[in-house]
């Protein structure tokens, strides 16, 4: 898919989905070694997404297959009711799914998030239409928030755990996510 194929699900995405707020830099000079202790996601518990683990009030599935930004969102749609890439509102689930591809793939963690930015305007969106209520950014990112070059959220490019903007035509592993229809917390 090229740029114009991009720019036509960013379109797309932006006027059917929800909140956004201006983006603001993140200093995350006593961010936690999630390595040290990482547990893995609890299963699902939703039938036939059984291998699918349970991250705040969402099933995530690990996808080992490199897709550009536009491809893995699509491919999300086709893999859930209701599937966009994943979405992050909380430490806790930030951390667990860290956790998750730390486990599954240790030596390539980077990955996709459904994080992207709103025509340069600096506001970033989510995928599933949700608020953009959290962010940890690796220290200096976003860097060309106001550039069409880096328009797609990823997560653990230069620090582990914190999120980076990159370039959407960038094949990357990611996460699909969709809503759990009750809650699971045991």
């Amino acid at each position: 898919m090229g740029t114009a194929g991009i720019n036509i699900l960013l379109i797309t995405l932006c006027f059917a989905s929800g909140n956004a707020l201006t983006m603001e830099r993140v200093d995350t000079a006593g961010n936690a070694n999630v390595t040290s202790y990482c547990r893995i996601a609890k299963p699902c518990n939703v039938d036939g997404f059984n291998d699918w683990f349970r991250v705040d009030k969402d099933c995530v599935k690990y996808f080992n297959t490199r897709l550009n930004f536009s491809e893995a969102e699509f491919s999300c749609r086709k893999k859930a009711p209701g599937g966009h890439l994943v979405s992050l509102h909380n430490k806790n689930a930030n951390d667990d799914l860290l956790c998750i591809v730390q486990k599954l793939n240790p030596k390539n963690l980077r990955i996709w998030l459904g994080g992207y930015s709103f025509f340069q305007s600096g506001k970033f969106l989510w995928t599933d239409g949700s608020y953009w209520d959290y962010q940890i950014w690796t220290p200096g990112e976003p860097n060309n928030i106001f550039t069409s070059i880096e328009e797609c959220v990823e997560m653990n490019w230069k620090h582990i755990g914190m999120w980076n903007d990159a370039s959407c035509t960038v094949q990357k592993n990611y996460f699909c996510a969709f809503k759990r229809k009750r809650n699971f917390d045991e």
